[in-house]
């Protein structure tokens, strides 16, 4: 979700991302800092390591000490004692299996899809601008708001309305909507099931998340009713949910893939435009107008051993963040109608701060499970020595690029990535691919930190063993991770959203 930066008359949306510019620091000092860190850093992370080389040491010099007699005496030790040897080998074995049987099953992302719509439907500023002047809905003041949000917006000359909104008049019909969701669900899955070679009768698992488009039969049917999947299929469709429902989407197939064995499970994200367009002057309600655009993903998870070695991922952590018993946080993105009539979604100007408590309360859940202990270590420290002492002390703010290699942050719009960027202390290569997604797709919705992992992939980024972040928000109000391991050097899937592209970014922004 995205807040622009432009007042809005009646106070209906003002949010401040420009920040106070900080003295240059002390750079010798800085960079002695960074050595003594990375230094306490790699102590602390191998310091049982470096604690067994001793005992180690100790242990084999006493093994080579050992005679002929010492060994026989042990054997002749273990056969008096022969029901005992054999109960406690019995017992860890037991112990063990039990072990094996009841572990979290491993889920592994074999490849997913991010659907790419036809250039007929790209609209460039000057194209939306015409539009909207033609459609005779808005006022002037309602399209000078809409230009310099375009203006401000950070997305490009490339991005993809519905071929719905293409018209004119618009012809935002049930019909038309139904269109948009198949072109694009149907079409990320088709190359998924293309790539993959999985047969859609194998899926045992399938999720659906469209927050604004929920028709009857639901969108999970549709997609039953198009490959037809298996009768016992668990279908689940998500809706309401906003852009952090991907996220959702992924924790509710890992759940569903704990219980049900051998199996593969499909999440489908998407958001639907053609019937949530806003034809009003509310400008609090105008904002999405000039940021959301098509897309959609399709990822296929599998929780089958076999399935490792060809999958690119495994999923390591999803942590789910909800402040929706807050009353600001739960009507900051609300859907209704103006005084007119008119239904739109509305962003409050409290959006961007709620955005940041809902992100607090997250990345306090996710630190402990993803931090280097010697980020924890320096956190609960300071933590101590403020309570304790009453220190006029800065609280500690953990370095997540220790924990992460990429960062996929929902491409909601520029203010999102500009306070993400300044509050987790990230550089312009961590942003990159949402700064880039968001200049060439927009915002997508749940699907843009697809569209973000695919363009590390594409750059060849993607290396054995790298962490990556997707976090993202959404209405209600909603903070959400996901944390994913690369099992190999990751290459870009076939028919990637940015193979025809790729070398034309990043581009240089102008704000």
């Amino acid at each position: 979700m995205e807040a622009a930066n432009e007042p809005v008359n009646g106070g209906s949306v003002q949010i401040r991302t420009e920040n106070e510019r900080r003295k240059l620091p002390n750079f010798l000092q800085s960079v002695n800092m960074k050595y003594v860190k990375l230094g306490y850093h790699y102590l602390i992370t191998h310091l049982f390591k470096l604690c067994l080389v001793p005992l180690m040491a100790v242990l084999v010099t006493e093994i080579s000490r050992l005679t002929t007699d010492d060994l026989y005496q042990i054997w002749l030790h273990l056969q008096y004692n022969l029901v005992a040897f054999i109960f406690l080998s019995a017992l860890a074995i037991f112990g063990s299996t039990v072990y094996i049987m009841s572990r979290p099953r491993s889920v592994y992302l074999v490849d997913y899809s991010c659907y790419l719509p036809p250039e007929s439907l790209q609209v460039k500023y000057q194209k939306f601008m015409d539009h909207s002047k033609l459609i005779e809905d808005f006022n002037e003041s309602s399209l000078e708001f809409q230009r310099k949000i375009l203006e401000r917006s950070g997305l490009g000359e490339e991005t993809y309305l519905p071929e719905a909104l293409h018209c004119i008049p618009p012809r935002p019909t049930m019909m038309a909507a139904r269109e948009e969701a198949e072109q694009v669900m149907f079409g990320a899955l088709d190359k998924l099931f293309e790539n993959t070679e999985v047969n859609p009768r194998d899926i045992g698992v399938l999720v659906v998340n469209c927050s604004l488009f929920n028709p009857t039969p639901s969108l999970s049917a549709m997609i039953v009713n198009k490959y037809k999947l298996r009768g016992n299929v668990k279908s689940f469709n998500l809706g309401g949910m906003g852009c952090s429902a991907g996220v959702i989407a992924i924790d509710l197939a890992k759940d569903m893939l704990q219980v049900h064995r051998n199996t593969y499970a499909v999440v489908v994200s998407t958001e639907n435009i053609t019937q949530n367009w806003y034809f009003g002057n509310k400008k609090a309600m105008l904002i999405p107008n000039c940021l959301f655009r098509v897309g959609g993903s399709a990822i296929l998870l599998s929780n089958k051993g076999k399935d490792r070695r060809r999958s690119k991922y495994k999923l390591v952590h999803t942590v789910r963040t909800h402040k929706g018993a807050v009353e600001k946080a739960f009507n900051c993105v609300y859907q209704e109608q103006d005084d007119n009539g008119k239904t739109g979604v509305s962003l409050s100007k409290d959006l961007m701060a709620i955005a940041g408590e809902a992100l607090k309360a997250n990345i306090t859940t996710l630190g402990p499970l993803v931090l280097p202990i010697s980020e924890q270590i320096l956190f609960f420290m300071t933590l101590v020595t403020k309570k304790l002492f009453n220190a006029k002390l800065k609280p500690y703010i953990p370095d997540f690029k220790l924990a992460f290699d990429h960062f996929c942050i929902h491409a909601g719009g520029r203010a999102v990535i500009d306070e993400l960027e300044k509050n987790l202390q990230l550089s312009q290569t961590h942003v990159e691919a949402s700064r880039m997604t968001l200049h060439r797709f927009g915002n997508t919705s749940s699907s843009s930190i697809w569209y973000e992992l695919a363009y590390i992939e594409a750059k060849g980024r993607m290396k054995k063993g790298n962490r990556v972040w997707q976090i993202a928000f959404g209405s209600g109000f909603k903070c959400n991770s996901a944390v994913w391991v690369a099992l190999h050097n990751v290459k870009p899937s076939v028919s990637s959203p940015w193979e025809h592209c790729i070398d034309r970014y990043p581009v240089k922004l102008d704000f």
